[in-house]
């Protein structure tokens, strides 16, 4: 370790080329052993609260390390404190929530985003940076057989990634208000958005973020549309809410079209719900419809399941998350939008410090003003590398196993009569749980399902979660377990004993 000391360096400890070396190696060393022996540890984290932060000291350290040497502490506090705190989601047997997928060319990309330390705010902070970025989602938009218009390529739309599809969803609904606004609505108006009773609750967040709802519990202003029995949306009782609030002097401007439930996997019918606000004149008004298709829209570089976004042409903007099922490292959403201007409308500031000449030319993207926060890192790095990585065949095959391998889960429960599924199927998941017995209440049947799943998570070999489905025809509510197949490594020996454990826990 260098001795600064005496010199410019004022004392402190950086590590020199050689040393980040030494300790890089060991590091990806350790990452790559972590890789080989995940099917050794519980998948859900077994501590209790408190334990973790227990093992670690009240206060900071007040000298370093001291040198490579010292870095022994932080290898083995690795492996006694953190492994044991972590619920490993690459493990080949996480089935719970959705996939969150990692791969070597993500991490390769990760890493060299965070050595190279790029601020890619404005196009001029680093050119690459942006053009990077702009031609691998254009790229991503071709493999997924998006339309033309919300390609960079075309004269009003454009792509860029955020960080979720939380953001996504935030970034689109700020645009379309703006938008609104700009058509003639005023500022003071009573802003109404949609979406499913089945969407995703960062709707109703972004609402509340933006100063369209009052709370979580406004439902004047994010009215939560009823579903079908494949837990769609209805157009037609979209439409009935929209008409009420027209006639009532509310201003609606936002609707979000689910593709891919986090319960079920549902898909609302785009094309119809562009139908309604066409129809109402809330789209002549400048009215967003915005796709949120942040699990399902990975499936869609397989050209089989491009049925999911019929319609899509109507929609003002889509995203998904190539972090959660195409094998790219969090966080990485792929945002698309037709009007780009209205999203620039929306979010561009420009103080002083931020005004360069590349900028005032209108030549170039400032991706800056395409999200919420001013900074950003170089996320396209790790999408650049697993495109190339993997290519379009790669890609394909990896989505067409996990469909596969949910359809052979979904026959297993099928078979077995103590079963049913739940929903229909959706891509690789599955909803399923155990039927009601003779005269059992919905209650118990809750009760043993719930814990049901509680004995398979504890068992550590396999982790699942759960969902509650709207009832239909008159029925109440259900709990029903969700089994969600995703994860970079799982193959069918996974899933297998994943049926075989939950069918022994039956009883």
């Amino acid at each position: 370790m260098r001795d600064d000391s005496n010199g410019g360096g004022g004392g402190v400890p950086h590590l020199s080329a050689e040393e980040f070396r030494e300790l890089g190696h060991r590091m990806v060393d350790w990452i790559a052993d972590y890789q080989a022996r995940l099917e050794s540890f519980p998948v859900r984290s077994q501590v209790a609260p408190g334990d973790v932060a227990s093992k670690l000291p009240l206060h900071p350290p007040e000298e370093g390390l001291g040198g490579v040497s010292g870095w022994d502490s932080i290898f083995k506090d690795l492996e006694d404190i953190l492994l044991p705190g972590l619920t490993h989601w690459q493990s080949p047997s996480f089935f719970a929530y959705f996939p969150a997928n990692a791969s070597g060319p993500a991490v390769l990309g990760e890493l060299l985003s965070a050595g190279l330390g790029v601020q890619g705010m404005l196009w001029s902070t680093s050119p690459a940076a942006t053009e990077v970025e702009t031609r691998v989602l254009d790229w991503l938009a071709e493999l997924t057989g998006l339309p033309e218009d919300f390609r960079s390529t075309s004269d009003k739309g454009g792509c860029v990634i955020q960080g979720t599809a939380s953001e996504a969803t935030l970034v689109a609904m700020v645009a379309a208000r703006e938008r609104v606004r700009r058509r003639g609505a005023p500022v003071d108006s009573e802003w109404v958005a949609y979406a499913s009773t089945q969407a995703h609750s960062s709707v109703l967040k972004a609402a509340m973020l933006c100063g369209v709802a009052h709370g979580a519990d406004d439902k004047a202003h994010v009215r939560l549309i009823e579903t079908d029995a494949r837990y769609a949306m209805r157009p037609d009782v979209l439409e009935a809410a929209i008409r009420e609030d027209l006639a009532a002097g509310r201003r609606p401007f936002f609707v979000c079209a689910t593709v891919g439930s986090t319960s079920s996997g549902a898909v609302d019918p785009v094309r119809a719900v562009g139908e309604v606000l066409a129809r109402t004149g809330v789209g002549d008004a400048g009215g967003w419809l915005h796709i949120d298709s942040a699990w399902a829209g990975a499936a869609l570089v397989c050209p089989e399941h491009r049925g999911l976004l019929e319609g899509v042409e109507v929609a003002d903007s889509l995203s998904f998350n190539p972090h959660k099922w195409l094998l790219t490292n969090f966080d990485c959403n792929a945002f698309y939008t037709r009007d780009r201007r209205a999203l620039l409308e929306a979010l561009s500031v420009t103080p002083e410090y931020l005004r360069n000449a590349a900028s005032a030319s209108g030549a170039v993207m400032d991706y800056r003003d395409w999200q919420v926060p001013l900074g950003r890192r170089f996320r396209a790095l790790k999408l650049w590398f697993v495109l190339r990585h993997y290519g379009a065949r790669g890609l394909r095959a990896h989505i067409r196993e996990h469909v596969r391998l949910g359809e052979c889960f979904e026959r297993w429960v099928e078979a077995d009569e103590r079963f049913e599924v739940s929903a229909p199927r959706s891509l690789a998941l599955v909803c399923f749980r155990l039927k009601p017995r003779l005269g059992e209440t919905p209650s118990d049947t809750d009760g043993r399902n719930r814990a049901l799943m509680e004995r398979v998570n504890a068992s550590g070999k396999v982790f699942l979660s759960h969902t509650v489905l709207p009832g239909v025809d008159g029925l109440p509510p259900r709990y029903v377990l969700r089994m969600a197949i995703g994860s970079t490594t799982t193959e069918e020996r996974h899933v297998r004993a994943a049926w075989e454990l939950l069918a022994s826990s039956a009883g």
